[in-house]
């Protein structure tokens, strides 16, 4: 258990955080894998990777478990889901964590680094609306080296399809409703347990004054972000992985 003088058991609160995002998707790892598959084929094993809304650090964990050698970045502004990061990754040199807020125009100054061989990122950009967006593609396009690449496995909806999103939807929420009758925490049981923890309490407060409940962002479709994502400056992109309701989109500087 990796745990401070305070007795926060911080891998509890990952793998806690983990099970509550996979009531939600239950094909969590198989987008990490894939994602980090796409990651050593095009850039090798050893990556500078930029963790783009890092939450708990669960794309550095799974980082850091295949490619020791590489190196993570991971920026949020959330505390409550910072303070977990920090608290599993204190003392491991590859790890660096950033308090930044992704709509500031100059949020990359507080990077360690200029550049990056990956930036990946994950059900995240869906907090924001299409301009905010478009805007932060351009800044990751000047982040990410030549050659280099940037992932974002999230929900990306196709408008065109409303019969097959509604059937996709009804089976999925039928899942989670199963799974939530059987004892799985929701987003809200999670946050109201991290509200009655004495560490936590504190910055999940400040979390929701930052927040609110959640935001109202945007779900554009896999067009529109390999669309943008080409005119930010990138030479390629497409989706690399599918659910029936998520996508991964990789983009090749």
């Amino acid at each position: 258990m990796t745990e401070t003088v305070r007795g926060t058991d911080w891998q509890s609160w990952q793998e806690s955080w983990d099970r509550q995002q996979e009531w939600y998707m239950p094909d969590r790892e198989e987008r990490f894998r894939v994602m980090l598959d796409m990651t050593e084929a095009l850039v090798g094993p050893e990556p500078r990777v930029l963790d783009l809304a890092c939450g708990t650090g669960s794309i550095t964990d799974r980082l850091l478990r295949r490619f020791p050698k590489a190196t993570s970045t991971g920026v949020d502004l959330d505390p409550a889901l910072l303070a977990i990061a920090r608290g599993s990754f204190g003392g491991d040199e590859r790890v660096t964590f950033v308090t930044a807020d992704l709509k500031d125009p100059r949020w990359t100054d507080a990077l360690p680094y200029d550049s990056y061989d990956a930036v990946l990122t994950a059900t995240a950009l869906h907090w924001l609306h299409s301009e905010p967006l478009t805007t932060l593609y351009g800044q990751i396009s000047g982040l990410v080296r030549a050659g280099g690449v940037f992932m974002n496995a999230d929900h990306m909806i196709d408008t065109d399809t409303p019969r097959i999103n509604a059937a996709e939807r009804a089976r999925r929420h039928a899942g989670m409703d199963r799974a939530k009758a059987a004892g799985a925490l929701d987003w809200a049981d999670w946050w109201a347990l991290a509200a009655q923890d004495p560490v936590l309490a504190g910055p999940t407060a400040e979390r929701f004054a930052v927040y609110g409940e959640h935001a109202d962002g945007d779900m554009p479709s896999v067009r529109w972000h390999a669309d943008t994502l080409r005119a930010a400056g990138f030479g390629e992109a497409r989706a690399v992985w599918a659910s029936p309701s998520d996508s991964l989109v990789l983009a090749v500087k």
